[in-house]
């Protein structure tokens, strides 16, 4: 273990809070809890410890962790894979609505906020004495505004939709975890996309399918059914180095009593610094509909370099060849659909437009309905279930010779 990480579990470390009398659980473990999908958990690993997580603990849907706060603060920032990061406050047994309201109320709330911000609870409750997560959502509600009421007769207000913080509850077998989101929100919501069509892939989803493809800018990639636009938008931001919320106006973090406004940033400020320029050439994508590519457009010019991925209006049969380069594509399925589109004719055609026009190259399909896999004539260097983002579908990888 590094000097630095050794020292976060030491007390006495350096604190912007004036009055450092109570510490919140992760001030005390410097630990966080980082909320992942499970089939790509793997991945979401070495991501973080690539951005200076450590002592990693996988549990469901989730993996703790420990992190300096600068390591904290790059995790929320740069992370295309997590889809929120938790600072836990406080941790009890709680086998009643006494006990949750209690201990949420002995919480001192105005340290996260004031009765003039607003504030949503997101709860999850399984196998506990309490079985409804509305319902404990609610008794965590009740505690902040009796807290707030009894001490300057006022509270603040709910706000399901853009609220100034989010508190997270998580109880599971009887054992509750109050936190704060320090995302300040999903962190699949980049804020790039502008303009959409039909059933658009989630970003996360699009950033795992760019992780696993391995692509490093080494040869050119191509999306052929592009729609508008995730996964090249995906591909820049990574080759690029531009954070995954770079365009994020408000985290959680920020309402920590220990925030730390020029670490902050500095580490945004070193982050633009180090973007990587795009040449022409590297990314490109191509799609059959006039919507998607005027979508595609909108939203890659609001990017750092966007204007250098090329696009076209174009079916993929029209394509003379993609040849020595990734291809990263999510084809029509289900409500992606067009009118009077045969599915089985399309994959098949699209498996000989791969197998004849790709030479030398390496495709990833993503396939949102699993069944269709079979309807493509090549053989699969491996598949591989993400289950993400509401999708439970298959990535597939073909060689092609």
């Amino acid at each position: 273990m590094s000097k630095a990480k050794k020292t976060i579990l030491q007390k006495g470390k350096g604190k912007t809070r004036k009055k450092a009398k109570y510490e919140y659980l992760y001030e005390k473990e410097s630990q966080y809890f980082a909320q992942v999908a499970e089939s790509i958990k793997d991945i979401a690993i070495k991501e973080l410890k690539e951005l200076g997580a450590f002592d990693l603990k996988p549990v469901f849907r989730g993996v703790w962790f420990k992190a300096i706060k600068k390591d904290f603060y790059r995790i929320n920032y740069f992370s295309r894979l997590i889809s929120r990061v938790l600072a836990p406050l406080v941790s009890f047994e709680c086998k009643d609505k006494d006990d949750l309201y209690k201990a949420a109320k002995k919480i001192r709330w105005e340290e996260f906020l004031t009765i003039k911000q607003t504030f949503s609870i997101v709860a999850n409750v399984s196998e506990s004495e309490i079985t409804h997560s509305n319902f404990a959502g609610l008794r965590v509600k009740d505690a902040i505004a009796d807290y707030f009421r009894d001490r300057t007769n006022k509270r603040p207000n709910v706000d399901a939709k853009e609220p100034d913080i989010i508190i997270n509850l998580h109880l599971h077998k009887n054992q509750a975890t109050l936190g704060i989101d320090a995302s300040g929100g999903a962190m699949h919501k980049r804020g790039y996309r502008e303009e959409s069509v039909s059933a658009p892939m989630q970003e996360t989803v699009a950033a795992s399918i760019i992780k696993l493809s391995g692509w490093d800018g080494t040869v050119p990639l191509y999306d052929p059914m592009c729609g508008s636009g995730t996964l090249l938008c995906e591909a820049l931001m990574k080759y690029c180095r531009i954070p995954a919320q770079v365009f994020r106006t408000r985290f959680g973090l920020e309402a920590l009593p220990d925030f730390d406004v020029n670490l902050w940033e500095q580490i945004k400020k070193d982050a633009q610094e180090n973007f990587k320029a795009l040449e022409k050439g590297i990314i490109s994508g191509s799609d059959i509909a006039e919507r998607s590519i005027n979508a595609v457009k909108t939203n890659i010019m609001g990017l750092h370099f966007g204007n250098e991925i090329t696009i076209e209006q174009k079916d993929f049969q029209d394509i003379k060849s993609i040849q020595e380069s990734m291809i990263v594509t999510n084809p029509p399925y289900g409500i992606r659909i067009g009118k009077n589109l045969n599915l089985n004719k399309f994959y098949k055609d699209f498996g000989v437009f791969l197998k004849n026009n790709c030479k030398k190259s390496t495709a990833f399909i993503y396939f949102g309905e699993p069944k269709y896999i079979k309807k493509v004539p090549l053989s699969p260097s491996w598949k591989r279930p993400l289950k993400i983002g509401g999708l439970d579908g298959k990535l597939v990888k073909y060689e092609l010779y």
